[in-house]
Protein backbone atom coordinates (compact mmCIF):
# COMPACT_ATOMS: atom_id res chain seq x y z
CA UNK A 1 0.00 0.00 0.00
CA UNK A 2 1.37 3.19 -0.89
CA UNK A 3 0.99 6.66 1.17
CA UNK A 4 0.19 9.40 -1.24
CA UNK A 5 -0.22 13.16 -0.37
CA UNK A 6 -2.88 15.12 -2.35
CA UNK A 7 -2.61 18.88 -2.57
CA UNK A 8 -5.79 20.83 -2.88
CA UNK A 9 -7.21 17.20 -1.71
CA UNK A 10 -10.68 19.60 -0.70
CA UNK A 11 -11.31 21.04 -3.68
CA UNK A 12 -12.85 20.03 -6.93
CA UNK A 13 -10.43 18.18 -8.70
CA UNK A 14 -8.40 17.15 -5.83
CA UNK A 15 -11.57 15.33 -3.54
CA UNK A 16 -11.95 13.27 -6.08
CA UNK A 17 -8.24 12.05 -6.80
CA UNK A 18 -8.23 11.36 -3.17
CA UNK A 19 -11.34 9.37 -3.19
CA UNK A 20 -10.05 7.09 -6.04
CA UNK A 21 -6.81 6.51 -4.43
CA UNK A 22 -8.58 5.83 -1.30
CA UNK A 23 -11.26 3.50 -3.25
CA UNK A 24 -7.83 1.41 -4.81
CA UNK A 25 -6.58 0.60 -1.40
CA UNK A 26 -3.84 3.56 -0.91
CA UNK A 27 -3.36 5.18 2.08
CA UNK A 28 -3.91 9.00 1.28
CA UNK A 29 -3.24 12.21 3.11
CA UNK A 30 -5.32 15.23 2.18
CA UNK A 31 -3.88 18.57 2.41
CA UNK A 32 -5.32 21.65 2.30
CA UNK A 33 -5.55 25.01 4.16
CA UNK A 34 -8.29 23.60 6.63
CA UNK A 35 -7.98 19.97 6.40
CA UNK A 36 -7.01 18.59 9.40
CA UNK A 37 -4.15 16.79 10.33
CA UNK A 38 -2.90 18.47 7.15
CA UNK A 39 -4.14 22.19 7.29
CA UNK A 40 -0.96 23.73 5.43
CA UNK A 41 -0.92 26.85 3.76
CA UNK A 42 1.42 25.76 1.12
CA UNK A 43 2.41 29.60 0.40
CA UNK A 44 3.86 29.78 4.04
CA UNK A 45 5.60 26.23 4.03
CA UNK A 46 7.39 25.41 7.38
CA UNK A 47 7.09 22.29 9.94
CA UNK A 48 3.59 21.34 8.88
CA UNK A 49 4.35 20.63 5.24
CA UNK A 50 7.10 18.93 6.40
CA UNK A 51 5.19 16.69 8.77
CA UNK A 52 2.53 15.81 6.00
CA UNK A 53 5.13 15.15 3.11
CA UNK A 54 7.29 12.95 5.44
CA UNK A 55 6.70 9.25 4.93
CA UNK A 56 4.50 9.65 1.77
CA UNK A 57 5.73 7.92 -1.55
CA UNK A 58 4.26 10.54 -4.18
CA UNK A 59 2.75 13.71 -4.15
CA UNK A 60 -0.14 14.89 -6.17
CA UNK A 61 -0.23 18.20 -6.83
CA UNK A 62 -3.81 19.72 -6.78
CA UNK A 63 -3.74 23.00 -4.82
CA UNK A 64 -3.76 26.04 -7.22
CA UNK A 65 -5.23 29.09 -7.40
CA UNK A 66 -5.97 31.84 -10.35
CA UNK A 67 -5.48 34.77 -8.06
CA UNK A 68 -1.55 33.63 -7.81
CA UNK A 69 0.86 32.07 -5.57
CA UNK A 70 1.11 28.85 -7.24
CA UNK A 71 4.77 29.28 -7.92
CA UNK A 72 6.00 29.90 -4.11
CA UNK A 73 3.52 26.99 -2.96
CA UNK A 74 5.48 24.57 -5.44
CA UNK A 75 8.67 25.70 -4.75
CA UNK A 76 8.04 24.93 -0.97
CA UNK A 77 6.38 21.42 -2.19
CA UNK A 78 9.30 20.16 -3.96
CA UNK A 79 11.91 21.51 -1.40
CA UNK A 80 9.67 19.70 1.56
CA UNK A 81 9.28 16.56 -0.80
CA UNK A 82 13.21 16.61 -1.56
CA UNK A 83 13.73 16.33 2.27
CA UNK A 84 11.30 13.49 2.77
CA UNK A 85 12.84 11.53 0.07
CA UNK A 86 9.63 11.43 -1.99
CA UNK A 87 9.82 9.47 -5.26
CA UNK A 88 7.26 10.43 -7.72
CA UNK A 89 5.90 14.02 -8.30
CA UNK A 90 1.91 14.49 -10.13
CA UNK A 91 1.09 17.96 -11.43
CA UNK A 92 -2.00 18.75 -12.76
CA UNK A 93 -1.88 21.19 -15.55
CA UNK A 94 -3.81 22.95 -18.18
CA UNK A 95 -3.47 22.50 -22.29
CA UNK A 96 -2.39 25.42 -23.83
CA UNK A 97 -0.06 27.12 -21.22
CA UNK A 98 2.80 27.16 -23.59
CA UNK A 99 0.81 28.67 -25.92
CA UNK A 100 -1.68 31.41 -24.29
CA UNK A 101 -0.21 34.41 -22.69
CA UNK A 102 -2.48 34.60 -19.87
CA UNK A 103 -0.97 35.20 -16.15
CA UNK A 104 -2.29 31.96 -14.47
CA UNK A 105 -1.00 30.01 -17.15
CA UNK A 106 2.62 31.33 -17.50
CA UNK A 107 2.48 30.36 -13.54
CA UNK A 108 1.07 26.85 -14.48
CA UNK A 109 3.74 26.70 -16.95
CA UNK A 110 6.31 27.94 -14.54
CA UNK A 111 5.35 25.23 -11.89
CA UNK A 112 5.79 22.59 -15.13
CA UNK A 113 9.16 23.57 -15.35
CA UNK A 114 10.03 23.62 -11.82
CA UNK A 115 8.54 19.70 -11.45
CA UNK A 116 10.80 19.02 -14.32
CA UNK A 117 13.92 20.31 -12.34
CA UNK A 118 13.08 19.03 -9.58
CA UNK A 119 15.16 16.13 -9.04
CA UNK A 120 12.27 14.04 -8.34
CA UNK A 121 10.28 11.51 -10.62
CA UNK A 122 8.19 13.48 -12.13
CA UNK A 123 4.73 13.50 -14.60
CA UNK A 124 2.42 16.08 -15.80
CA UNK A 125 -0.93 15.96 -17.04
CA UNK A 126 -2.64 18.76 -19.07
CA UNK A 127 -6.39 18.83 -18.87
CA UNK A 128 -8.56 21.49 -20.95
CA UNK A 129 -11.18 23.41 -18.88
CA UNK A 130 -13.50 21.26 -16.27
CA UNK A 131 -17.37 21.49 -17.02
CA UNK A 132 -17.49 23.01 -13.01
CA UNK A 133 -15.41 26.17 -14.08
CA UNK A 134 -18.12 26.32 -17.38
CA UNK A 135 -21.11 26.25 -15.00
CA UNK A 136 -19.20 28.96 -12.61
CA UNK A 137 -18.79 31.03 -15.46
CA UNK A 138 -22.25 31.04 -17.29
CA UNK A 139 -23.66 31.17 -13.47
CA UNK A 140 -22.11 34.42 -12.27
CA UNK A 141 -22.87 35.73 -16.05
CA UNK A 142 -26.37 35.23 -15.32
CA UNK A 143 -26.54 37.69 -12.74
CA UNK A 144 -26.40 40.17 -15.55
CA UNK A 145 -29.71 41.01 -17.95
CA UNK A 146 -27.55 39.74 -20.68
CA UNK A 147 -24.83 37.12 -21.12
CA UNK A 148 -21.35 39.32 -22.55
CA UNK A 149 -19.12 36.27 -24.16
CA UNK A 150 -15.76 36.61 -25.75
CA UNK A 151 -16.46 36.39 -29.52
CA UNK A 152 -15.22 33.73 -31.95
CA UNK A 153 -14.07 31.64 -29.02
CA UNK A 154 -14.51 28.20 -28.57
CA UNK A 155 -14.07 25.85 -25.57
CA UNK A 156 -13.62 21.70 -25.00
CA UNK A 157 -14.75 21.07 -21.31
CA UNK A 158 -13.97 17.92 -19.76
CA UNK A 159 -15.45 16.37 -17.17
CA UNK A 160 -13.42 16.20 -13.49
CA UNK A 161 -13.96 13.08 -12.24
CA UNK A 162 -12.66 11.38 -15.79
CA UNK A 163 -9.24 13.86 -15.04
CA UNK A 164 -9.21 12.18 -11.22
CA UNK A 165 -9.18 9.01 -13.18
CA UNK A 166 -6.62 9.75 -15.11
CA UNK A 167 -4.80 11.29 -12.56
CA UNK A 168 -4.99 8.23 -9.68
CA UNK A 169 -3.15 6.07 -12.52
CA UNK A 170 -0.96 8.15 -13.21
CA UNK A 171 -0.38 8.04 -9.14
CA UNK A 172 -0.10 4.65 -9.13
CA UNK A 173 2.30 3.99 -11.88
CA UNK A 174 6.29 5.24 -12.00
CA UNK A 175 7.27 9.27 -12.92
CA UNK A 176 6.21 9.20 -16.77
CA UNK A 177 6.88 12.79 -17.77
CA UNK A 178 4.46 14.74 -19.77
CA UNK A 179 1.82 12.51 -20.91
CA UNK A 180 -0.96 12.63 -23.41
CA UNK A 181 -2.94 15.91 -23.14
CA UNK A 182 -6.72 14.73 -21.65
CA UNK A 183 -9.54 16.90 -23.55
CA UNK A 184 -13.16 16.79 -23.61
CA UNK A 185 -15.01 15.10 -26.03
CA UNK A 186 -16.32 18.18 -28.09
CA UNK A 187 -14.95 21.45 -29.08
CA UNK A 188 -17.85 23.98 -29.48
CA UNK A 189 -18.23 27.42 -29.56
CA UNK A 190 -18.82 29.62 -26.05
CA UNK A 191 -22.15 31.12 -26.76
CA UNK A 192 -23.61 27.52 -27.69
CA UNK A 193 -22.13 26.16 -24.73
CA UNK A 194 -23.75 29.25 -22.61
CA UNK A 195 -27.11 28.41 -24.32
CA UNK A 196 -27.28 25.24 -23.51
CA UNK A 197 -26.76 26.23 -19.75
CA UNK A 198 -29.65 28.77 -19.96
CA UNK A 199 -31.55 26.04 -21.45
CA UNK A 200 -30.59 23.38 -18.84
CA UNK A 201 -31.24 26.10 -15.73
CA UNK A 202 -34.12 27.50 -17.03
CA UNK A 203 -32.90 30.94 -17.42
CA UNK A 204 -34.01 33.53 -20.41
CA UNK A 205 -30.93 35.93 -20.79
CA UNK A 206 -29.60 37.84 -24.28
CA UNK A 207 -25.88 36.00 -25.76
CA UNK A 208 -24.11 39.05 -27.03
CA UNK A 209 -20.91 38.20 -28.18
CA UNK A 210 -17.72 40.14 -27.63
CA UNK A 211 -15.14 40.87 -29.54
CA UNK A 212 -11.46 41.57 -27.03
CA UNK A 213 -8.11 42.68 -27.56
CA UNK A 214 -5.21 41.68 -26.32
CA UNK A 215 -2.28 38.76 -26.99
CA UNK A 216 -4.32 36.24 -24.54
CA UNK A 217 -7.73 37.03 -26.53
CA UNK A 218 -6.00 36.12 -29.44
CA UNK A 219 -4.33 32.77 -28.40
CA UNK A 220 -7.81 31.50 -27.04
CA UNK A 221 -9.83 32.86 -30.42
CA UNK A 222 -7.07 30.39 -32.37
CA UNK A 223 -7.45 27.69 -29.88
CA UNK A 224 -4.08 28.05 -27.99
CA UNK A 225 -6.44 26.64 -25.37
CA UNK A 226 -7.98 23.55 -26.93
CA UNK A 227 -6.63 19.77 -27.90
CA UNK A 228 -9.19 18.10 -30.46
CA UNK A 229 -6.80 15.66 -31.02
CA UNK A 230 -6.78 14.38 -28.19
CA UNK A 231 -10.67 14.26 -27.14
CA UNK A 232 -10.48 11.68 -24.72
CA UNK A 233 -13.27 12.44 -22.37
CA UNK A 234 -16.89 10.85 -22.90
CA UNK A 235 -18.76 12.86 -20.83
CA UNK A 236 -20.66 16.06 -22.61
CA UNK A 237 -20.79 19.06 -21.52
CA UNK A 238 -24.68 18.56 -21.90
CA UNK A 239 -24.84 15.64 -20.40
CA UNK A 240 -23.06 17.37 -17.24
CA UNK A 241 -25.54 19.79 -17.50
CA UNK A 242 -28.35 17.21 -17.43
CA UNK A 243 -26.81 15.94 -13.95
CA UNK A 244 -27.04 19.24 -12.39
CA UNK A 245 -30.20 20.08 -14.10
CA UNK A 246 -32.44 16.84 -13.29
CA UNK A 247 -36.11 17.86 -14.94
CA UNK A 248 -38.86 17.72 -12.45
Amino acid sequence: MTTILVTGGTGTLGRHVAERLRTDGHEVRVLSRHSVPYAVDLRQGGSPLDASVTGADTVVHCATSPRGGDEKAARNLIAAARRAGVSHLVYISIVGVDRVPFGYYRSKLAVERMAEDSGIGWTVLRATQFHDLLLTFFDGLARLPVLPLPARVKDQPVEVTEVARRLADLARGGPAGRVDDLGGPEVRTFDSLARAYLKAAGRRRAVVKVPLRGAAYRAFRDGGHLAPERAVGVTTFDEFLAQRFPRR
